[in-house]
């Protein structure tokens, strides 16, 4: 049973204007979208028609969860919602112990809610170990000399108190750039969670954390974070809060609303998982992704996947979406012939998710030229899940290989 302020959907899926999702609500997403240029969705008179984006919008008291889905004969939400986590946490998307468990005892728990634990605990774990200090340059009044005196700024707001200096000195404290990071994302998921069992956890853990100005942050404020042993034990707290913080869009709705999206593109989230699937494979092979090549005046071609076992190399082209026939597009079957040609690989193969697992039919290009009388190409169909048809096939890694290795 869902919350009343919840609504789960499927990618791809049409959001009409009623009931629970207001006109204001539209009128919300609608500029996020504008944001975005218009990547996420599609607007329509009476509602969004959703693309392949999924994942967790919260805005104005609602919140939208948009779930993955195969084609239309599987409709089973939590299912999906389960999935959705579970390829998240393998592609080190999101961190948690196992889906089922994550539940327990909260059975309307979203994807929003995981992300936002995830953070308190890696921020309870930095203040139980003890948060660092660091050195940072302060210019203001102080009592006592020290640094460089700011001669002008000392004589126009010194004037009349004669015991005070206007000085650049160097403070060594807990309030510096990493710290104000993390306390802007605490105050983000604050507002984000009242009303909900992490609100008193992250109240909890604002107690604990060191009082530090209030900034600003922007995507250039993360490129500025020093690298250091000291700051290393931080990486994954200031991970999220980037994630969290940039995809936060305070007074969107033109109200005192404010609204945070948590989207990905589930064409590279398939790719990212199929990687991730292979690398955790028993078979000998090297795995190799986003590799590329110079193709023609500064372009470069890269396939989704390279496989190599020392003899041959295959390459995967991931695809998400549902393949009713047997024929791939002529465009996909070029790039694969170009794939084939650059990384001198004997097979190469579209391999899109499905309900079933088919195993792929490897076929000769035609009218090759000597060079190219092995390469081959094949579509695959695999199946997500394993044979009970509810938890995901750990072993997805070892069958795609199979099919190159045993065809």
């Amino acid at each position: 049973m869902l919350k009343e302020n919840t609504i789960q959907v499927f990618e791809h899926a049409f959001l009409p204007i009623k009931r629970k999702f207001e006109q204001r609500h539209f009128v919300a997403l609608s500029k996020l979208n504008a944001l975005h240029n218009y990547k996420y969705f599609d607007l329509r008179h009476n509602g969004i028609k959703l693309k392949q984006f999924v994942g967790v919008i919260q805005v104005a008291g609602l919140t939208i969860e948009i779930l993955p889905k195969i084609d239309n004969h599987n409709g089973d939400e939590a299912l999906w919602q389960k999935a959705l986590i579970e390829m998240l946490r393998v592609t080190k998307k999101l961190k948690v112990q196992k889906v089922d468990q994550a539940n327990v005892n909260r059975q309307n728990i979203h994807l929003l809610d995981l992300y936002f634990e995830w953070f308190l605990n890696e921020v309870q774990l930095l203040i139980h170990h003890g948060l660092i200090k660091q050195y940072y340059k302060e210019t203001n009044n102080v009592k006592a000399l020290k640094g460089k005196l700011e001669f002008a700024g000392h004589i126009s707001k010194n004037l009349v108190h004669k015991e005070r200096f206007y000085t650049t000195h160097q403070v060594y404290e807990k309030d510096h750039l990493v710290h104000q990071i993390l306390f802007k994302a605490l105050d983000i998921v604050e507002k984000c969670t009242k009303g909900n069992y992490l609100y008193s956890k992250c109240k909890t853990v604002q107690l604990d954390f060191p009082e530090v100005k209030n900034m600003s942050v922007t995507e250039a404020t993360f490129s500025k974070i020093p690298k250091t042993r000291k700051t290393a034990p931080y990486e994954t707290a200031l991970t999220i809060s980037k994630f969290i913080i940039l995809n936060f869009a305070p007074n969107i709705s033109s109200g005192s609303e404010n609204m945070l999206a948590l989207l990905f593109d589930m064409n590279s989230l398939w790719e990212q998982y199929i990687l991730a699937r292979l690398r955790q494979s028993t078979r000998e092979i090297t795995v190799y992704g986003q590799q590329s090549n110079q193709f023609w005046n500064g372009i470069s071609i890269r396939p989704d996947i390279v496989l190599d076992n020392g003899f041959d190399k295959f390459i995967i082209d991931t695809k998400w979406k549902n393949i009713s026939y047997n024929n791939p597009s002529t465009h996909d079957l070029r790039q694969m012939y170009v794939y084939n040609d650059y990384w001198f690989s004997t097979k190469a193969m579209l391999l899109y998710p499905s309900n079933e697992t088919e195993a792929p039919e490897f076929k000769h290009f035609e009218k090759n030229s000597s060079r190219q009388n092995q390469h081959q190409c094949a579509l695959g169909k695999i199946s997500i899940f394993d044979k009970d048809g509810t938890t995901l096939n750990k072993n997805i890694g070892d069958c795609i290989i199979d099919w190159f290795i045993k065809s």
